[in-house]
Order: structure tokens, then sequence, then C-alpha cells
């Protein structure tokens, strides 16, 4: 199934999308929604317009499923993107990677910056590229500002995982895909990353496919 048409006001867009029911088709890499900077949010969608539109987004990614989901990831250019991680994950990976649950958030013309200079790498992936995963060093830690689904101005930190989720979401709303900022020599299938690099930190693969890890405690 297509993306609505470009031609197509966005609340029209929205509302084809809606139309049909279920969890939203999720673009896939190559599509130029996904490369162009989304526009900011201004009420283009009427509040109860938008209300569903987050409604589906939270569908869709519990559907796919994954831990956040970016609006241009199902069509749509508005800098609106929702993220929800329970981490249902064991303790050893839970300590390596700092991922702890987060609730569901929506994020309304986020931006973030680095709180420090640390960078942490782990193979992560994207509900547009599937299939694949790659290891990319992002802030350990960064200050998120962005608006909630009711208008309201948030300011907070986030560390591990969820600043991960956070910067991987955002980067989506200014076309950035993760592969842009992965060793590429990473490059690993599902079934590889399965087979061979389940491990709790990517030092075996950085070692075995010829890439290098940033300086934890640089």
């Amino acid at each position: 199934m297509g993306t609505p048409s470009d031609r197509a006001p966005l609340a029209e867009r929205v509302e084809e999308l809606l139309a049909v029911g279920g969890p939203l088709p999720i673009v896939a890499a190559g599509d130029p929604v996904l490369r162009r900077a989304a526009e900011p949010y201004d009420g283009q969608l009427a509040p109860a317009l938008f209300e569903r539109f987050v409604e589906a987004l939270r569908l869709t990614m519990h559907a796919a499923p994954g831990v956040g989901l970016a609006a241009p990831q199902v069509g749509v250019g508005l800098r609106i993107a929702v993220i929800e991680d329970p981490a249902p994950v064991p303790d050893e990976v839970r300590l390596a990677r700092g991922r702890v649950p987060q609730p569901f958030r929506v994020l309304v013309n986020p931006s973030y910056e680095p709180v420090g200079g640390v960078r942490a790498a782990f193979f992560e992936g994207c509900l547009s590229v599937p299939g694949w995963q790659a290891v990319v060093a992002r802030h350990a830690e960064v200050r998120l500002r962005t608006r909630d689904e009711h208008g309201r101005a948030v300011e907070e930190v986030f560390a591990g995982w969820p600043a991960r989720i956070v910067q991987h979401e955002t980067d989506h709303l200014d076309g950035t895909l993760y592969l842009d900022r992965a060793e590429l020599r990473s490059l690993a299938s599902n079934a590889a990353m399965a087979d061979l690099w389940s491990q709790p930190t990517p030092e075996r693969a950085a070692s075995a496919l010829g890439f290098e890890l940033p300086d934890p405690s640089a």
C-alpha cells in the first residue's frame, strides 16, 4: 500500500491513512519522506484528528513492534513522534545498555542536545529498514526539549537506552536514518544478529568485523 499523495494537504493525508483502520503501513528506506526535514507541528491537524493520529502511531508502534515511531515513517511529514519501551530484557542487557522501562510519550517538535561528551555504541535497528541492524555511537546522555500532546513544554534529561531512542526518533524528523550514523562494517542481518552478535555489548562484533568503538572513558 502506497503512502498518500504528496499533493494532498496534510490533514487529508492523515484522514486517508486513518480511514483504513488498524496499524498504519510503515514507509521503508528509499521513500523521499524519510529524507526530508519534517514540518514543525503548528496545529495542521484539528484536535480530534491529532488525537486519532497519535493513537494510530501508538497502535502501529506496538504492532510492529518497536519502541518508537516518527510521523514520517508512516508517510506524514510532521514533527511528531511517539516512544515507549517496556524493556523486556535480561538483567545483563539492562545493565550494559542502561535500558529501563519508558512510559508512552508523545514528542511534538522535539530537539535534543548532548549532556557531556560520553558516547555509547550498540547495535540498533529501524522499522523503516527491516531485517538489518548496525552499531551506532550515540550520545550517552541528552537533554530533550519538546511539547507533549497537550502542547505543554517538556525539558528532560535522558540517559542510556532511552537517550538512544530519543535521538533515533528525533533524527527521523530531520530526515536522518540510523544508517547515516552507523559503523557500516557492523551491518548485520537479523539472522546474523541472532546467531553471532546477541551479546549485550558489541566488542566481539567490532573485533570480528573490523570497526572501532568509542572510548567509554572519553
